[in-house]
Formats: C-alpha cells, sequence, structure tokens
C-alpha cells in the first residue's frame, strides 16, 4: 500500500475508540472472534485491546496455517524427505515446528538437506538447478497461498519437471469456522473476517454465517484503523440486530474474489474427504489434494506417506487457544516450558500464532501506535 500512516493516526484511532465504547452496551458482554493470525499479530502488536471496553472481548481464531497443521503431518514430510537425494523445501515459518523427533531445522542439523524458500517457484528453481535430486516442497497455508501453488505446479507439468513435487497441507476457511461455530463451548456474537483469505475467495462464501447463524461478518485489513473500524461496524449491526456481511477491505478485496487465482486452484486442487487440524480434529472437506492429473507432481500419490497420526503433548493446550476457549497465558506450559526460541506448541512457533503474538507484545511495556508503529 502507498498510504499506511492515515490507517495509524493517533486521533483517528482515539475516535474510533470512543465511538466503540458509544456503541457498546454496557449490560451485555460481546465475544467476537478475529479469524485470522495477522489480525491477532496486530491486535497485541499495537495493543488495540487495551483501547477496548472490558465487556467486548476479542477472541483468537484458527486462522493460522502453521497453527492447526497437526504433528503427524509434519511427520509424514520429514519422512519422504529423510530419503536419499531429497531436498526438502518450506516457508521459513516452518522450520521450527515440532514434529514427534524435531522439527525441520533440527534435522537439518542431523544432516538431512532442508532448505528455506520464500515461494513454491523457489522450489521449483531447487529443482532445475538440482536435477540429480528431488525436491518436495511443503505446501502449506489457507487459500491465500494455494494459487501460488497451484500455479507452480502447472509450471512443473508444463516443463516436464519431474524431479519436483509438493505435499500438499493447504487448507479451507469455511469448515474451520463452521467447526468453531459447531462446538459446544463456544458462544460468538461475531467475526472479524479473514483479510488475506478474502482478497482470493471475496466475501460471499461468508454469507451463510449471517444468513444461517445470525452472525454479523466484517471482512477487515490489518492496519490498526482498519481492525477498530471492522469492530464499530460489527457493534452496528448487533445495536441494530442485523446480521449481514460488510466488506471493510475493500481497496484490496474485492467481493466475487480474485477470478484467476480461483481458476487455477480449480485446475489442480480437490477438496479432500477429511482432513486433520491441530485442535480441532478431522473436519470434513476442509483442505484441498492434487488431482490425478497432476500425480507425478504430488508427493503423496508418488512416495509411499506413513500417514502418522500423533496426539499433541498433553500439556499444551493448543486445542484449547485455537478454539477461543482459553487465553494463551492461561496454558499451563505458556512462557515456562513453552517460549518462541523453544516451542513446544505450534502457537508458539509462527508468528500469527496467538500465544508468539501474546508473548512478544503483551508481557512488554504498554505499546502505544506509535511506538508499534516503529516496529
Amino acid at each position: 500500500m502507498k498510504f499506511v500512516d492515515e490507517f495509524r493516526a493517533p486521533e483517528l484511532i482515539t475516535k474510533a475508540g470512543e465511538e466503540i465504547r458509544r456503541l457498546a452496551d454496557p449490560n451485555r458482554h460481546y465475544r467476537i472472534m478475529e479469524v485470522c493470525g495477522g489480525h491477532t499479530h496486530a491486535i497485541y502488536r499495537f495493543g488495540l485491546k487495551d483501547l477496548l471496553p472490558s465487556n467486548v472481548e476479542l477472541i483468537h481464531g484458527p486462522g493460522c496455517p502453521v497453527c492447526v497443521l497437526p504433528m503427524g503431518r509434519i511427520d509424514d514430510g520429514l519422512s519422504l524427505a529423510a530419503q536419499p537425494n531429497f531436498i526438502f523445501a518450506a516457508f521459513g515459518d516452518m522450520m521450527r515446528v515440532p514434529g514427534t523427533h524435531g522439527s525441520p531445522l533440527e534435522y537439518k542439523a542431523r544432516g538431512m538437506d532442508v532448505r528455506i524458500v520464500y515461494s513454491p517457484a523457489d522450489a521449483l528453481k531447487l529443482a532445475r538447478s538440482n536435477p540429480g535430486k528431488h525436491v518436495m516442497f511443503f505446501a502449506i497455508g489457507f487459500e491465500t497461498t494455494a494459487p501460488s501453488t497451484a500455479l507452480t505446479l502447472v509450471r512443473a507439468k508444463a516443463e516436464g519437471l519431474h524431479n519436483f513435487s509438493v505435499f500438499c497441507n493447504h487448507v479451507t476457511i469455511i469448515p474451520a469456522i463452521r467447526a468453531i461455530l459447531d462446538s459446544p463451548d463456544m458462544r460468538l456474537d461475531g467475526f472479524v473476517g479473514p483479510g488475506h483469505v478474502s482478497t482470493v475467495i471475496g466475501c460471499r462464501p461468508y454469507d451463510w454465517i449471517a444468513k444461517d447463524e445470525g452472525k454479523p461478518v466484517v471482512v477487515s485489513g490489518f492496519e490498526p484503523l482498519d481492525i477498530l473500524q471492522s469492530i464499530v461496524m460489527l457493534l452496528r449491526q448487533l445495536r441494530k440486530g442485523e446480521a449481514k456481511v460488510e466488506n471493510q477491505y475493500k481497496r484490496v478485496v474485492p467481493w466475487e474474489g480474485n477470478r484467476a487465482a480461483l481458476r487455477a486452484m480449480a485446475e489442480v486442487f480437490e477438496l479432500r474427504p477429511y482432513f486433520e487440524w491441530r485442535g480441532l480434529g478431522f473436519i470434513s472437506q476442509s483442505a484441498l489434494k492434487i488431482r490425478a492429473s497432476y500425480a507425478e507432481w504430488d508427493s503423496e500419490q508418488r512416495f509411499s506417506v506413513p500417514g502418522v497420526r500423533v496426539t499433541d503433548p498433553k500439556a499444551a493446550q493448543c486445542g484449547e487457544v485455537l478454539k477461543g476457549v482459553l487465553k494463551p497465558a492461561q496454558c499451563k506450559l505458556f512462557g515456562r516450558e513453552c517460549t518462541p526460541e523453544q516451542p513446544v506448541g505450534a502457537l508458539m512457533v509462527s508468528s500469527e500464532g496467538s500465544c508468539a503474538a501474546y508473548y512478544n507484545y503483551e508481557h512488554r511495556k504498554p505499546v502505544t501506535i506509535a511506538s508499534a508503529a516503529a516496529i
């Protein structure tokens, strides 16, 4: 974006805070879930929850793709890449996610060829420059990153590059929201909708949340004023007894989504019958798999995958935090056995994980908008 300061202007943020306090009924307690991990990070970084009245509570959702990946999938990917002449390529935030026998970074220390890449195209480039090795890209992410993986697979097929494959862990946001709403111990009044995912899928897929569940949704940007304005928009709906989908992030998010990205995904991917999520269990049709027409570039169709299932460490309460039942600091391991330097649970690894965001910003001196903008 060309303009940022306008979305961090202290005087406008003060006015937004005042409007939130005016709209919030003092006799009611509001529980609003921000689905996206990027929103969680921004809320803690800019100290936004300190601007809210005590009866407006923000609940952290399952929108961090690193956080929702179960340990068994990490073990599966690492077991494949342990074969001779394999290169394990993944984004940097995957490197410290713990599997049963260690993280990818620890496997690298033991001699496995593990590389950090910044895009799937970088992994494809690795395959071109290492014809004697097989490069496996460990793909993660919601619909935000799935199009780039799809286009990379299209390119690999077009080039006939046979020493490249993708271990696909792309998940979809709507079934996760449905699982949250179906949870018996969860009460929510509305959603701050995910901005990044919505740049691809648009706003229409959230209609059922408003129509069938009676919960308002406001798709939001990631600057302080974006998030505060989204809360204002939600409170206005709740005050009027309305439930509809609104797009606060119009400068980036088209209502119908990115049609070219959706076409690329449809060509390469199809829905899995079910997929395991950390903390949420198995959710039907909640993840993507690579179509049979691209089988030669699908690690799971090309190689034998162990299909490991692993229970998270009992003391780590990632599932409860992911579902918004617990706050990060209420986990028994938070800040003691589990820190960003030595994470036990995935929520402490990624910068978008609620535990890492809480640890990095909530435990420091109070953060002001002015000081956070310089971080």
